[in-house]
């Protein structure tokens, strides 16, 4: 018999429960699923935490795991984000953290128990995987299951999840596409330079880099405040709280290389960004979900002889991308990879709506390989 229970996020025994779940789920025996890149414990015990995590401030969520016959088969996260059903004038309910056994029924019961939750909220459809920020990732993965998990930006899951979540009648709303560069393949057109050294020679724009994480907190509300204005017209955006801002910058500035932060100045005003990180997944493997005791030094290891950048999150203020600020976004995605002796680079999940976007990169030598599925259904 399936039953579906509700987590006390007072509880922490029921929260490790919920958190450990994909522990198992992608585990075979002692060895982990060789693309799936495990969450640190103390990040996902964040989500469930009312009190620490700001997107309780002006939203709410709960948390629902699937047992059968005494075995935990399924979790799934509601979210009502009423900050962006605002700005949208929508009455949407997301779903996040679901993960489940290739069982139907299990699939029917997580997502009845969902719709449920929303509907007694007056919400009118059920959209997702759509997490608490802009850093939690997008999506199921529908291509591309053969490539490893970029760290915890992205998400992994099996082949079946798809087909589980179309069999009860969601469909697509959008699709995130992550393409590949290698170190050989990603060099510019020269005409590309010109416009960024003629760009900075006239003073209009300038490059800021970062020498230490001094130097970048300093800029950390400038930048906070660009972010907060560039995606406005994309399907995700939300505003963001102060709170929230704060929040999303000291995560960055956990894992970042404040070498590799980099923003586009207009007059000391922040009007670009590139975001950009040594990709950790391999550590992250090995310390399934525990930094502490060891976990913490092999991560600071992996920082420096990864191969591997993931570039997540880069943008120009509307009125500055045709005065010079695209190329020059460009020329310093271009200096990251090569001035770091990365092979790789990971463009992580730009959405199918950006289509400029997603038009230079396949111009710049990206290769689509992933791509993220976001599924929509009314309720």
């Amino acid at each position: 018999m399936i039953s579906i229970e509700k987590i006390d996020t007072q509880k922490m025994t029921q929260v490790h429960r919920f958190i450990k779940y994909p522990f198992d789920l992608y585990s075979s025996g002692k060895k982990l699923h060789p693309q799936w890149v495990p969450p640190l414990f103390i990040d996902s015990r964040l989500f469930l935490n009312r009190e620490k995590h700001p997107f309780y401030e002006h939203s709410d969520a709960d948390f629902f795991i699937a047992n059968s016959d005494g075995k935990d088969m399924g979790r799934i996260a509601v979210l009502e984000n009423r900050s962006f059903n605002r700005y949208h004038a929508t009455r949407q309910a997301q779903f996040y953290f679901f993960d489940c056994e290739n069982e139907p029924e299990i699939a029917s019961a997580l997502f009845a128990r969902a719709s449920e939750w929303a509907h007694k909220r007056g919400l009118t459809q059920l959209v997702g995987p759509k997490g608490f920020g802009p850093l939690d990732g997008y999506g199921l993965l529908v291509e591309g299951f053969e490539h490893r998990q970029m760290m915890m930006m992205m998400n992994y899951n099996y082949a079946y999840y798809p087909r589980l979540v179309e069999s009860l009648g969601f469909e697509k709303e959008v699709d995130f596409i992550s393409c590949y560069m290698n170190r050989k393949n990603f060099t510019l057109p020269e005409r590309v330079h010109r416009i960024a050294d003629r760009v900075q020679k006239r003073g209009k724009l300038s490059v800021k880099e970062f020498k230490n994480k001094r130097e970048l907190t300093a800029w950390a509300g400038r930048i906070g405040r660009t972010y907060n204005q560039t995606f406005v017209n994309n399907w995700e955006y939300f505003p963001l709280t102060e709170r929230e801002i704060d929040f999303v910058l000291n995560n960055i500035l956990m894992v970042a290389n404040p070498k590799l932060i980099k923003v586009i100045v207009h007059n000391q005003d922040v009007v670009g960004f590139l975001f950009a990180f040594p990709d950790v997944s391999e550590a992250l493997q090995r310390a399934r979900g525990r930094l502490f005791p060891f976990g913490i030094f092999d991560l600071l290891l992996e920082l420096r002889r990864t191969k591997w950048v993931s570039i997540n999150g880069a943008g120009v203020l509307e009125e500055f991308q045709g005065r010079g600020g695209n190329a020059l976004l460009y020329t310093e995605m271009e200096k990251t990879v090569r001035d770091h002796h990365f092979e790789h680079a990971d463009l992580t999940q730009v959405a199918e709506t950006a289509v400029q976007m997603r038009h230079d990169l396949v111009n710049l030598g990206g290769k689509p390989y992933k791509n993220h599925r976001v599924y929509r259904k009314a309720i």
